[in-house]
């Protein structure tokens, strides 16, 4: 029997842990199968998973900068839909069918460090697709959410589907009030990304010791943006690890309907970036 293949697409790519997590947790279950990854420019997606689907490919990630644009090219199921945005695929029906797991990855991680989500005040920064999926669960769970974007009108765009949420602009005198009435700040851009690990949209002064600070980057696993709110005096600190493990344990359920080896991949990916820094 030939060996399954699976993948991740983006631009960059060479930054993603994913292989190194999906790989250990095929190893973990007895799945012979392989995880890849594969740099794909935004105007050759539709290409792209096409070419996945006549290879043979049984599923696929979507990351930065894709997430929106891959959903013209997959059906999709109700929630993507909603969301407005991808990161994973599955090809097993033979029509390639678009998933969001972001914000589930993303929920579960906020539930195990705060608790209880509805009546929180949330802060998100960028409006891309993993903010869209990040704000559509919290939005969902009770929360009120701020968008904060380059492009105010792209953040207004996005609060527009949503219940409960307002939309600024990057200044930061609007960061400061809104970071000064928030209880978490979510950085969902790829500021601070390796290898600009010394950039942030948010410095310490504009931060409260009773904040929240999760940053969705996970290479490097302390960005500038946490070592910022560490000097700060923030309590809670959420670095993107988790996410990436429980977005990616999501995607492996939907692509094997097997449960996956949570705790295998967190540890694959805690020694891929220890290995790295």
């Amino acid at each position: 029997m030939a060996k399954k293949i699976y993948g991740i697409i983006g631009d960059p790519i060479e930054h993603s842990l994913s292989p190194a997590m999906h790989n250990a947790a095929f190893d973990a279950i007895g799945l012979d199968a392989v995880y890849l990854a594969f740099r794909v420019p935004q105007h050759e997606v539709g290409d792209a998973i096409k070419g996945a689907k006549s290879l043979g490919i049984l599923g696929l990630n979507v990351t930065i900068p894709l997430k929106e644009k891959a959903l013209a090219f997959v059906a999709t199921e109700e929630v993507a839909t909603k969301i407005g945005a991808i990161n994973t695929i599955e090809f097993c029906s033979g029509t390639p069918v678009g998933y969001n797991t972001d914000g589930l990855g993303s929920l579960k991680v906020l539930k195990e460090t705060v608790g209880n989500i509805n009546g929180k005040t949330v802060l998100i920064l960028g409006a891309g697709g993993a903010a869209k999926a990040i704000a559509y669960y919290l939005d969902t769970a009770g929360a009120t959410v701020t968008i904060a974007n380059r492009t105010k009108e792209r953040a207004t765009l996005l609060v527009s589907n949503l219940r409960n949420a307002n939309a600024i602009s990057l200044a930061a005198a609007e960061l400061k009030d809104s970071i000064k009435d928030s209880d978490i700040l979510i950085n969902t851009t790829s500021v601070s990304m390796h290898p600009n690990e010394d950039a942030t949209l948010v410095t310490a002064d504009l931060m409260h010791p009773e904040l929240v600070v999760f940053d969705i980057v996970y290479n490097p696993m302390e960005t500038k943006l946490l070592r910022e709110a560490k000097k700060a005096g923030v309590k809670r600190i959420i670095d993107g690890v988790m996410m990436l493990v429980y977005q990616g344990a999501a995607s492996f359920k939907i692509w094997t309907n097997r449960e996956p080896p949570i705790g295998v991949m967190e540890k694959a990916v805690r020694a891929a970036l220890s290995r790295d820094f």
